[in-house]
């Protein structure tokens, strides 16, 4: 049966709202609070031969580009003559699956009356992986956890019970993983349902058609903007703190008629620690920048990212192989688009945002029974991680945005969700004033936040965190943007990665970057300045020294706060 384009349109539409309510069906069954509270998580659907047909709005751009090119890992590992009806797969390969240990990426063939039609995907980040734990600290990547190769979690319907207690046996919160296992599986399970409704409310047979529709249609239109590109090229560095030792990113961006190639020879090389990026990961995030910048609308799939492709050579910084450690690879994979933006800036001006904070500012804490006196009987271990984000760089005709994780796109953990996951007290977290960089467009605020444990608890502190000595730099004339800092509240520095040990009663005090301004200081509106100032995002003093606002500009503005008017 053949279909109109506008039939094939609507179902297009239709499977991106399948994978949704397969992301969505995570995020409400998932037990990590990485992925029900962050939406640290990915879904998407495939045709037979493994190729991405669409993914989930839901999602960050690391778990979903990555995950684009892992089924087809999957399908030559078991080979297609194992796979069966009821099947479910497992990998948290760093290599094959989206970067790291701690993703766990779920995959399960699609079966319309006997027929292997395609496959659902999906991704989520787990808290305990076991090994070291979420962090810098590990030599290789032995060091970092329990390696899943990919496998069958389940075959023709019955769960590997042998998996599970291996599983259960290596890390140290077992309920937690194995439930989030589960709801991967079930999360594709509800994709795949809804797939059956449609093919058999449009009468398909297979995806082959709908497939083609979408491959093609893709490739057209993000080659239709690519052609439209001057052919250029241009170099982009970027230099941020790594563990020991600073890191540079060197990219150079060219623009073909069919094609962007993103090279990054010159890059870092690998570092001792576990901040290495595979190259799966480092795709991802350059492919994502281009295309944001160039073609946003046009949905992703595997045709659309295609165009662009990505050159590393092995063993640097963004292309790290067995058995480097990776745990951390979002460090650095994050700061990515920031280099290939810096090239692009140069080809296409006035497109592009100045550099943000880049990376997550995450934090894990592992919290236990004080061991200085005898601790309270309620006191008992725990494992939790946060999620938070300093401010993105300002664009170039609008303010960054405080504490958004961009390019990652998760959300910032709420502390009554990090609190309620074990024995952990955030004393506070707030925007935090001035450290947006100045510009025409302000770069968007950081946040303040003050992290200890409850009585009768210590804990070590796994700090993720960059942009110390090297904060993001501002663009045709913006400001940068402040540096994080994190100290104990006794005023000991603490360093900005690794484990670091916490004694009862100490909180540690932390303030995370800003964004970068965009263009001269001096062309921001006045208002926007008085706004600014009215609302708490920059003091009396910066509006003065970068924005030249008078004293009586700021008397007008403190009379208008102090009778509650907005500016």
């Amino acid at each position: 049966m053949t279909h109109s384009n506008v039939a094939y349109q609507v179902m297009w539409n239709r499977l991106i709202s399948v994978v949704e309510e397969q992301a969505q069906a995570l995020v409400r069954t998932a037990f990590s609070t990485s992925v029900r509270e962050a939406g640290d998580l990915s879904a998407g659907v495939y045709d037979v031969q493994g190729q991405m047909l669409a993914q989930a709005v839901t999602g960050t751009p690391g778990h979903v580009n990555a995950m684009a090119d892992a089924v087809a890992h999957f399908i030559r590992r078991i080979g297609r003559e194992n796979i069966f009806e009821g099947d479910v797969y497992i990998t948290n390969d760093p290599w094959e699956g989206t970067g790291h240990l701690h993703d766990i990426t779920m995959v399960t063939p699609s079966f319309h009356h006997g027929t292997l039609v395609g496959f659902f995907a999906c991704t989520a980040h787990i808290v305990d992986i076991g090994g070291r734990g979420f962090g810098a600290d590990a030599a290789s990547v032995y060091e970092e956890g329990l390696y899943l190769p990919i496998m069958k979690f389940a075959e023709r319907g019955t769960v590997d019970q042998t998996l599970v207690r291996i599983v259960r046996g290596n890390v140290r919160e077992p309920d937690q993983l194995i439930g989030d296992m589960y709801a991967l599986a079930t999360c594709n399970e509800i994709g795949h349902r809804r797939l059956i409704d449609m093919m058999e409310e449009f009468a398909l047979d297979d995806l082959n058609g709908i497939a083609a529709f979408i491959l093609d249609n893709s490739r057209r239109a993000t080659i239709e903007r690519i052609a439209a590109l001057p052919r250029t090229s241009a170099d982009g560095v970027l230099t941020v703190d790594g563990f020991a030792t600073p890191i540079t990113l060197k990219v150079k961006v060219t623009v073909h008629e069919d094609r962007i190639v993103s090279d990054f020879t010159g890059t870092s090389g690998l570092d001792k620690k576990g901040i290495n990026c595979p190259l799966v990961y480092a795709k991802a995030y350059a492919c994502y920048a281009l295309k944001v910048a160039i073609a946003p609308e046009i949905p992703n799939n595997a045709a659309s990212l295609a165009p662009f492709e990505i050159v590393a050579p092995v063993d640097t910084i963004v292309n790290a192989v067995h058995p480097a450690p990776v745990a951390l690879r979002h460090i650095v994979g994050h700061f990515v688009p920031d280099a290939v933006f810096n090239a692009f800036d140069q080809i296409v001006p006035g497109l592009v945002p100045a550099e943000g904070a880049g990376c997550l500012c995450n934090f894990q804490v592992s919290l236990r029974p004080r061991s200085d006196a005898p601790a309270p009987p309620n006191a008992r271990r725990s494992e939790v991680l946060t999620f938070n984000s300093g401010g993105s760089g300002a664009r170039p005709a609008f303010d960054g945005l405080n504490a958004t994780a961009f390019p990652s796109g998760v959300m910032t953990m709420p502390v009554e969700a990090t609190e309620h996951a074990g024995p952990v007290i955030i004393w506070r977290k707030e925007l935090r004033p001035d450290s947006g960089g100045a510009g025409k467009q302000r770069g968007g605020l950081g946040q303040f936040m003050e992290v200890g444990a409850r009585e009768g608890h210590e804990f070590d502190i796994q700090a993720m965190f960059d942009r110390v000595d090297h904060p993001a730099l501002g663009r045709r004339g913006g400001g940068a943007g402040a540096p994080t800092t994190i100290v104990q509240n006794d005023g000991t520095k603490m360093n900005g990665k690794g484990k670091q040990f916490v004694a009862h009663g100490r909180k540690v005090v932390m303030a995370f970057p800003g964004g970068a301004g965009y263009g001269d200081p001096a062309e921001r509106s006045k208002d926007a300045v008085m706004r600014d100032l009215a609302r708490g995002y920059i003091s009396a003093e910066t509006a003065m020294r970068d924005y030249n606002l008078s004293a009586a500009d700021i008397a007008v503005v403190n009379a208008a706060v102090a009778k509650g008017e907005d500016l």
